[in-house]
């Protein structure tokens, strides 16, 4: 289902009227009423189902982004919205619904940034709202008066059909939000929520604090490993007058048996003996 295209309606077996879900171009909120379904829709606009911040429930009747920007449109709004009982429009708001018999009703937007769009807001009135077919068709007859959709044919038909040049623009008119309803409805909880919060709070930070004190319980204590020397240590080490590694070890030279043959081996002694002996040829000459 498109934003363009509206469901088919069914009435529900408790006797109350139908209601249809938020589309993504529908708004959060029109004013100070939070909207929470569809009612019903024609290319003049849609109603809402919708409530206030003090739990008040209304209907609200928003123009569409066509009608609301026809001027005659605008007015044949506000000329129904006039007639109806003091009673029964809870309030109002947009463009050009500031004046008329209930221009108390009127409430003004909040200070906004200056928005780089001129398209001004779109009208809407909220009405009193039981869930009743009767509401519904009350809807029905009020975005009626701003399309003409109930006036009957004048004459014969001639040429091609007549039809508004905004018919076709449904979707919701402009309706700023300020500050932003992110991320969601500004509802207090009530004492009983709050407490039960707390409660839940503080039993996750006791039982926080209570892993951490068996995981730190049960960790083995590891020594520090042992330092490594390097060049820089040795030479600082050799210098401040501690005994280096090579003068506390026996020289290989000096304390080892050198393995070349000594004086007082038989060898040695019968090599020398032997050539002392033997004449040289140089002696025979």
């Amino acid at each position: 289902m498109t934003e363009h295209e509206f469901p088919q309606r069914s009435e529900p077996d408790d006797g109350s009227a139908p209601l249809y879900p938020l589309l993504p171009v529908d708004p959060p909120r029109i004013g100070p009423y939070w909207l929470e379904a569809r009612v019903t829709a024609s290319a003049s606009g849609v109603a809402y189902a919708a409530h206030a911040t003090d739990g008040t429930v209304a209907m609200v009747i928003m123009l569409s982004e066509g009608a609301a920007d026809d001027a005659a449109a605008v007015n044949r709004f506000a000329g129904t919205i006039e007639k109806m009982h003091i009673d029964t429009v809870l309030a109002r708001g947009g463009h050009q619904q500031d004046s008329g018999r209930l221009a108390g009703k009127y409430i003004a937007p909040d200070d906004t940034p200056q928005a780089p769009d001129p398209t001004p807001n779109a009208p809407w009135a909220a009405l009193a709202y039981d869930a009743s077919p009767a509401a519904t068709a009350e809807a029905e007859r009020v975005l009626s008066e701003v399309d003409l959709s109930w006036l009957p044919n004048q004459g014969a038909e001639h040429g091609p059909s007549y039809a508004l040049h905004w018919i076709d623009k449904v979707a919701p008119g402009v309706s700023r939000q300020w500050p932003l309803p992110w991320p969601g409805k500004p509802q207090r909880a009530g004492w009983v929520s709050i407490l039960i919060s707390w409660i839940i709070m503080m039993l996750m930070m006791a039982l926080a604090v209570l892993i951490a004190i068996l995981l730190f319980q049960t960790t083995p204590p590891q020594n520090a490993p042992d330092p490594v020397p390097n060049s820089a240590s040795a030479s600082a080490s050799g210098g401040s007058g501690s005994p280096s590694p090579q003068s506390g070890s026996p020289s290989p030279q000096s304390g080892s048996a050198s393995p070349q043959p000594s004086s007082g081996s038989p060898e040695a002694s019968g090599s020398a003996s032997a050539s002392a002996s033997s004449p040289t040829p140089d002696s025979r000459l």
